[in-house]
């Protein structure tokens, strides 16, 4: 498999995986959005990076 067919099955499921929480339970997701409105932006940046690295060690783990 080469990139070109493996990008686009990633961002499918990384759609999937992100519709789940509204899918699921709409009021816990809207709490969660006020929750993460009110956050300083330096906690959203760890936030992000922590999600990142998590991501990466993933994909090192998986290939």
């Amino acid at each position: 498999m080469d990139f070109w067919q493996v990008l686009p099955v990633a961002i499918a499921l990384v759609f999937i995986i992100e519709g789940l929480i509204p899918f699921m339970s709409p009021n816990r997701w809207r709490n969660m959005l006020a929750i993460a409105g009110e956050m300083d932006d330096r906690v959203i940046r760890n936030i992000g990076l922590g999600s990142m690295l998590l991501g990466l060690a993933l994909l090192y783990w998986v290939n």
